[in-house]
């Protein structure tokens, strides 16, 4: 994957250029990394907006979201960014939409994903309920992806009928996991504590901000989902947004007349107030409205995932890879972990993709700094190396870290004396065999 490793460290001009064309307009379609034509804009959040694309070798239809790093950092969302891809990149279920890929360049994160031909669920209801067989099936599809997510570790806590799409057979896709949390966000209390979510979705529990039961809340949400399918409006709803808390604290809805007594007593069970009375994924599974025309979903066998770790993936080796987020934060230098410390000095960095294995790569700086006079080299951690000087002072520090399973990415950081010159002058040029081609290094005098 060279091509894919150029991309990455060079300037994103021309998929910045992309984005602003799509941005402006419409329809003119630009190409982004020579993958994906880049057409219409289909929505945009906070700090994304989401595009339709094209891939260019197959012609198969994709949903681009591209993702501002400036915005991302600014806002303190780079936890949530990173969290996003590592949960879309592992489920995979038929009724969650799939994560292809995720590309990266300076100043921008785009997750090429499925596109769902269909639209938004909430477009269809908005003009009309449905019938109670057509919720059914399409509360039926939901608590297959919410409890596939809940078995995994995974909980989505901004289910609502925007967030679920339609492909082109009008099957269902649960989408946008931008605020979703995993099993190691739960404190000692067993809770999740984030307020988030939208408003009229949101369950009792969230907003009075004394911790919530990730699963019940998603199980809350899907119940105002159900109601909004059959009824055509919303439970809970007022303009005055505290009035619409007041209903929500005391579960005061309004079924209406069309609807069912299976479904009433089903819907009451879902909008239950009380976290620990509300039914739960298993027992919906079982209830008879729920079950009615149900065919369960073969899943392919247990793959082992589970959101305990989902910061990054290791190869065989136990070397952890970089997800996106990792690579184009290298743009703007990296943080060796305090290898570092700050004395007011400049610090320098230098980065540059290596093909040979970790171990090698880091044995060779070893060697290379055992055989300089006046410096010495030791090993910090598994992926890092000191370079000290001959009172003990630290020279450089460098941090190899798995890029794909065939390369490197190796990060050099020092302090303009003595480093630049050990460094520059004397390491570096024996390292010369070690750096992969056919791009120079890319360096970066932060």
């Amino acid at each position: 994957m060279p091509s894919e490793i150029e991309e990455c460290a060079r300037d994103d001009a021309a998929s910045s250029s992309a984005a602003a064309a799509a941005e402006e307009g419409g329809l003119q379609e630009v190409t982004l990394m020579g993958k994906y034509e880049i057409g219409r804009l289909l929505g945009r959040g906070a700090f994304a907006k989401v595009y339709y694309g094209r891939n260019v070798r197959t012609g198969l239809g994709v949903a681009i979201k591209a993702v501002s790093k400036q915005k991302v950092v600014k806002g303190g969302f780079v936890a949530h960014v990173k969290r996003e891809i590592a949960i879309m990149r592992r489920l995979r279920h038929p009724n969650i939409v799939r994560l292809f890929e995720v590309l990266a360049t300076r100043t921008k994160i785009y997750f090429v994903m499925e596109f769902a031909k269909g639209g938004e669920l909430f477009a269809k209801v908005a003009k009309g309920r449905f019938s109670e067989d057509l919720c059914r099936r399409y509360f039926q599809q939901l608590i297959s992806a919410v409890g596939y997510c809940h078995s995994r570790g995974v909980f989505h806590r901004d289910l609502k009928p925007e967030n679920l799409l339609l492909d082109e057979n009008w099957g269902l896709r649960v989408s946008d996991f931008g605020l979703s949390a995993v099993g190691d966000q739960v404190r000692a209390d067993g809770l999740l504590h984030t307020l988030c979510g939208t408003p009229a979705y949101v369950a009792p529990e969230v907003l009075a901000k004394r911790g919530y039961d990730g699963a019940k809340v998603d199980v809350w949400s899907c119940g105002v989902i159900l109601f909004v399918l059959n009824a055509g409006y919303l439970p809970f709803n007022d303009s005055n947004l505290m009035v619409m808390y007041r209903k929500i604290y005391k579960g005061e809805f309004r079924c209406p007349k069309w609807t069912s007594p299976e479904l009433r007593r089903f819907l009451s069970r879902l909008l239950e107030t009380n976290p620990e009375t509300r039914i739960t994924v298993d027992e919906i599974l079982s209830d008879p409205w729920f079950r009615k025309g149900y065919k369960e979903i073969k899943l392919p066998e247990e793959d082992g995932f589970h959101a305990k770790d989902f910061s990054e993936d290791e190869d065989s080796g136990g070397n952890k890879c970089m997800n996106a987020f990792d690579i184009i934060s290298f743009s703007s230098g990296f943080d060796l972990s305090g290898l570092i410390r700050d004395s007011g000095e400049p610090v320098r960095s230098e980065r540059f993709a290596s093909a040979e294995p970790p171990e090698r790569v880091l044995q060779r700086v070893e060697e290379v700094a055992a055989g300089e006079e006046g410096v010495s080299a030791a090993r910090r951690k598994g992926d890092e190396v000191r370079v000290e000087g001959q009172s003990g002072e630290l020279v450089a520090a460098v941090r190899a870290r798995r890029l794909t399973a065939e390369l490197l990415l190796v990060e050099v950081q020092w302090r303009d004396e003595p480093g630049r010159g050990i460094w520059k002058d004397k390491l570096r040029p024996q390292l010369d065999g070690l750096i992969f081609r056919p791009g120079e290094p890319v360096s970066s005098d932060s």
